[in-house]
């Protein structure tokens, strides 16, 4: 799998990250592998360190920008440029989602066979298999393949080189944080589909990264209040 470039950015959580990563450098044969550390604590940036002996790239982002975490825009923007100077499609696996054995051959597999496909990706569930964030608007029901208007989250999606060269990442606005609605949208606007295998399911640890999250269902009003006067989580 020469022609595919997988990324990983990680902050901090670094118990989780370190499987996540382990399950990726398991099953991704000769593609590329980049961990993003996003201005992680000194001891879990040891830590990424050490664990590059399994075979990643390891970016330590403070080396590059100082704008403080996160730094998401950066982490596209570069992998980007180097998937088009690879040649290659760009799989997306975030530190808390533990993909399967199979889980990136599928992908690309479907990648390569569906017509137009802009966007793909693995539907995200809890360990007992139940769907969860945030693909909760599909039913536990449905199975294979399906075209969707929504979001492809970047939990675990694949973004094919055609998309790559056709949209510039360098738009989106530094000042907000779900890029992944955005390039969703930019990604249907060029005419491209993005799908989501429904069979092909990977366990997502939710906001394990950014546990600040968790404050939307434990403590709404903190949640809100932190979102205006801290400008994150901005859509």
């Amino acid at each position: 799998m020469k022609n595919l470039l997988i990324i990983t950015p990680v902050k901090d959580s670094v118990a989780i990250a370190v499987e996540a990563i382990t399950r990726v450098c398991e099953s991704k044969k000769d593609s590329h592998y980049r961990v993003y550390n996003d201005y992680s604590l000194p001891e879990s940036r040891t830590v990424l360190e050490h664990g590059s002996i399994m075979g990643y790239e390891l970016i330590n982002i403070e080396e590059f920008v100082d704008t403080p975490s996160p730094n998401y825009q950066f982490t596209l923007i570069d992998a980007q440029k180097a998937a088009i100077e690879f040649n290659a499609h760009l799989l997306i696996v975030e530190s808390d989602v533990l993909v399967q054995p199979k889980t990136i051959d599928r992908l690309m597999e479907l990648a390569e066979k569906e017509e137009r496909c802009g966007m793909v990706a693995a539907i995200t569930t809890d360990e007992s298999g139940t769907i969860n964030f945030p693909y909760l608007h599909i039913g536990q029901n449905v199975q294979g393949v399906v075209e969707t208007r929504h979001r492809v989250s970047f939990c675990c999606s694949l973004l094919t080189n055609e998309l790559l060269n056709r949209i510039d990442f360098k738009t989106l606005p530094p000042e907000k944080s779900w890029y992944d609605v955005r390039i969703s949208k930019m990604s249907r606007k060029k005419g491209f589909r993005n799908l989501i295998d429904t069979d092909l399911k990977v366990v997502h640890i939710p906001h394990s990264s950014r546990p600040w999250k968790n404050e939307k269902y434990e403590h709404p009003i903190k949640y809100y209040f932190h979102k205006l006067t801290r400008k994150r989580d901005l859509i």
